[in-house]
Order: structure tokens, then sequence, then C-alpha cells
């Protein structure tokens, strides 16, 4: 046969059997199927309606809702400054979105299961023996590499090897089905940590806000001790009040010099942790006094079933349900046998011009089937360890459903008793206040002694510091509302990843 010749019939055996493989898969692939449970969403109890719900307030679909950052309801441009900055830098962000990208690697890694591994060989060598003493002994092995009286013996290869394991009961889809889901569970773990980010930077911008009002109360008060103090020294000097009074009124007032010196050092702390939340060092970060608080903002509150929706733990929570759910197809998958196609071909000579010459080619195709016969019941408490695996999961969601309803009840009922309660802590500042007013009138008057100006001074000034930390207790709770009903998060986002 001239070798022209051999090379169209190795061509035409290598494409038929190429066909052949053809229509061996497609067989193959008819019957294939998908094994395991299909995923079905757990149920989870929601309340008609908020127990803890202010009269008058109604809860609303969440569509009704502004779809812009939940900060600006507190209409502050330091605060929006301050998110966007934690936005971009946030390293404890920078990590979950890390996370998440690792997540959506391995859904491509499952998903490269579906398709054959093709493997490219080259190699040379030169192979030889030492000539024989012997002058009757060739040597020759059957390699062709220990000679008597030949040299050394060159070898080149080039070939391709094509394995392909046939997803026929579903295990290659169910891992990517699984992994897509915990790569969904990767994005909602990401938006949490942005909500918490983002709940964090308010709260201490917030009660640093706070802090400088009550900085602005111990300033007010220790004028108004220096002045007391300056009274009674006055009335010392004229011999109408006693050297005790002096000195109580030097302790009150150096008392109070004292808190507004400390307080200087909470509104620090909280200031490092403002830089500290974007992505920044404490020396870097200064956050300027203002003479204002902003305003406590309206909530919109959702029905609570929407509350399933809205939250990413929630959603977290119900992926990787899903996730467990396809682990199980996968562990049910390895009961069946497994079915892989391989081939490889290429060319093998001892010179490079003869490499591609139709003698030098070979070829094979074939098909293996694996079915594993005795495995002292490992793919059984494989697979029971999956449904176990499951039963957490379904139980961990319908718990953090729970906990999400409670998170929303408690900081309703904050709010509003809050509410109620800074109502009659203003009118007990503005009675403390008239109070101070007559008591040093009457002690000007020499009606009463110095201990009743100590004592009503003191009762406003702890009346105000109250009423500052109601206000700090009440932006807590907002933003802890806000947080407990997921932001501005849905899961929409997560089926647009």
């Amino acid at each position: 046969m001239r070798p022209i010749d051999a090379m169209n019939h190795s061509r035409t055996c290598l494409e038929n059997s190429l066909r052949y493989a053809m229509v061996l898969v497609a067989a193959l692939m008819l019957p294939a199927c998908t094994v395991g449970p299909d995923y079905v969403r757990p149920e989870a109890v929601a309340p008609d309606a908020w127990k803890e719900l202010p009269p008058g307030k109604i809860a609303q679909p969440s569509d009704d809702q502004s779809r812009g950052p939940w900060w600006n309801a507190f209409n502050d441009p330091t605060l929006d400054a301050l998110e966007r900055d934690a936005e971009a830098a946030n390293q404890n962000l920078r990590v979950a979105e890390a996370n998440y990208r690792q997540a959506q690697a391995a859904v491509a890694v499952a998903r490269a299961g579906l398709f054959p591994t093709l493997n490219g060989t080259a190699s040379a060598t030169r192979a030889g023996a030492g000539r024989s003493s012997g002058s009757g002994n060739s040597g020759n092995g059957a390699n062709g590499s220990s000679t008597g009286g030949r040299g050394p013996v060159n070898a080149f290869q080039l070939g391709a090897a094509a394995d392909w394991e046939v997803d026929l009961w579903g295990r290659v889809r169910r891992e990517i089905e699984s992994a897509g889901d915990s790569a969904q569970a990767s994005a909602a773990d990401l938006e949490n940590t942005r909500l918490s980010i983002q709940a964090d930077v308010a709260q201490n911008y917030l009660s640093l806000r706070v802090t400088d009002a009550a900085e602005r109360v111990l300033q007010e008060t220790v004028a108004a001790y220096q002045r007391s103090l300056t009274l009674t020294q006055n009335r010392y000097n004229a011999g109408v009040a006693a050297r005790a009074e002096v000195v109580q009124a030097q302790t009150q007032l150096l008392g109070a010099q004292a808190s507004l010196v400390d307080i200087k050092a909470t509104r620090a702390q909280f200031e490092h942790a403002l830089a500290i939340l974007t992505g920044r060092p404490p020396a870097d970060v200064s956050v300027s006094v203002t003479d204002t608080m902003p305003p406590m903002p309206d909530i919109p509150v959702t029905v609570p079933s929407q509350l399933l929706e809205r939250r990413p733990d929630i959603a977290g929570a119900e992926r990787r349900v899903a996730a467990a759910n396809a682990q199980v197809g996968v562990a049910t998958a390895a009961f069946f046998p497994t079915v892989s196609l391989s081939a490889n071909g290429g060319s093998a000579a001892s010179t490079l011009g003869s490499l591609f010459s139709a003698p030098a080619l070979f070829w094979s195709v074939g098909a293996s089937l694996a079915q594993p016969i005795f495995d002292a019941g490992l793919r059984k408490a494989q697979r029971e360890e999956t449904l176990a695996q499951y039963d957490a999961a379904v139980a961990t969601y319908r718990q953090t459903v729970l906990t999400a309803f409670q998170d929303v009840e408690d900081q309703l009922a904050n709010l509003r008793v809050l509410g109620e309660e800074a109502s009659v802590q203003r009118e007990q500042v503005r009675a403390a206040r008239e109070s101070v007013d007559l008591t040093i009138n009457q002690y000007q008057a020499g009606l009463v002694s110095f201990i009743n100006v100590v004592t009503v001074q003191a009762t406003l000034f702890a009346a105000q510091r109250s009423d500052l930390d109601l206000q700090n207790r009440r932006y807590t709770a907002a933003v802890a509302l806000v947080k407990a009903l997921g932001g501005g998060f849905t899961t929409a986002s997560l089926a647009a990843r």
C-alpha cells in the first residue's frame, strides 16, 4: 500500500470510530436523568401582622418603599459621605466580596465536569547501551534500546487523549446546582455584611453626634456651676455664706470639668471606629462638631411575610437549604454505574521526518462501565450524611426566620416605648431647669441653703444626660429596625447574580 493510501485508510478508520463514538454518546444521553429530590422551599410560618407596631402605623408592601440608600432618612451629608467611604474601602466587605468570587469560581469548577478533558503529549528520547564484548551476541531487545552492534535509538511521539464521564444520572448537574446555590448564599452573605457595616457606620456616627450634644450640655453645666461658685464666693466674702458652701460649689464645678474632659475621649473613640469602618487609619479621619443632631426618621415597615424576601441572612439560609438538597442528589447518583468514554491518537516514529507519515499514526477509542459492588455501606452512609445536613439546613433556615421576626418586634417595641419615654423625659428637663432658676433666686434671697442649689443643679444635669441617652437609644433602635427589615435588600438581586 502506498503511503498516501495508508494515510487515507487511517483517516477513514479514525473518522468512522469517532462517528461510532458520537452515536454511542447520543444513545447514552437519551435516557439521562437527574436523580435525587428536586428542591422545594421549606415552609416558614409568618405572622399576619406585627404585634409591637405602634398604634396608627400600618405595614406596607416593600414595593411602596424608596429604593434609595436607607440612611438618607437621617438627612445628614456627613453620614452619606461616610457610608460611601465604607462601601469603597471597608476591609471586611472586601473579604466578603472575595468569598463570593471564590464561590463563583466553584460554580465554574463544577460546570467543567460536564465536558470532556483533552490532554496533549509530546516526547523525544534517545536510548542506547554499551557495545557487547562478545562478537556473537547482537543483544537486540524488543524495544530496540539495547544493542550489541547497533548505536543509540531515537524515539519521537506526538499524541492527544480525551476522557469524558457521561453524566447519565445527573451527578455533575446536581454538583453545579449545589455550587450555584452556594454562590447565591455567598452573595447573600456579602449583602448581609454590607448591611451590617452600613448599620455600624450609622450607629457610630449618630452616637458621635449625641456625644457632641452631651459635650455642649456639659459646657453649659460648667458655666452654670461657675456662676454658682462666683455667687457663693461673693456671699462668703460678704459674710452671709459659710466656707463649706464655697467648697461645695468648687467640688461641683471640678466634677463637671472632669466629665467635660472625659467625654472628649468618648468622642475620639467613635471617630476611630468610623475610621476603621471606612478603611482608613484613625489619624486620617476627623469629624467636625455641629450644633444639631440628625432628625429621627420615619421608617416604613413592611408586612411580615415580605421579611422573607428582604433579609439577606434569611436568603442566605434558604439558599444553603437548596445547596444541601442538591448534595442529596449527588450522593444518590453514587448508587448508579458510571460510564466513561476515552479516545487517544497520535504518531510515533524513530525519526522526525517519518513522524507524520501514515505508518506512524495510531489511535484508539473505548468506553468503560463501572459499578461499585461492595463498599461496606460507604455510599449509604454518605447519603445519610447529606440528608442530615439538609435537615440541619432546614432547621437553621426556620430559626433564622424566627429570629428575624423577633428582631423586628424588639425594635418596634423599643421605638414605641422609647418615644413615649422621651416625651416624659423632655418634660422632666423643662421642670428641672425651672426648679434651678427658682432655687437660685431663693438662695440669693437667703431663703434656702446652697445644698438646695447643688441638689437641683445635679437633678437638671442628670435629666439632660438621661434625655440624651434616650435619644441615642432611639437612634440605635431606628438603625437596628432598618437592619432587621433588611435595608434595601431584596432576593431579586440574588436571581440577577
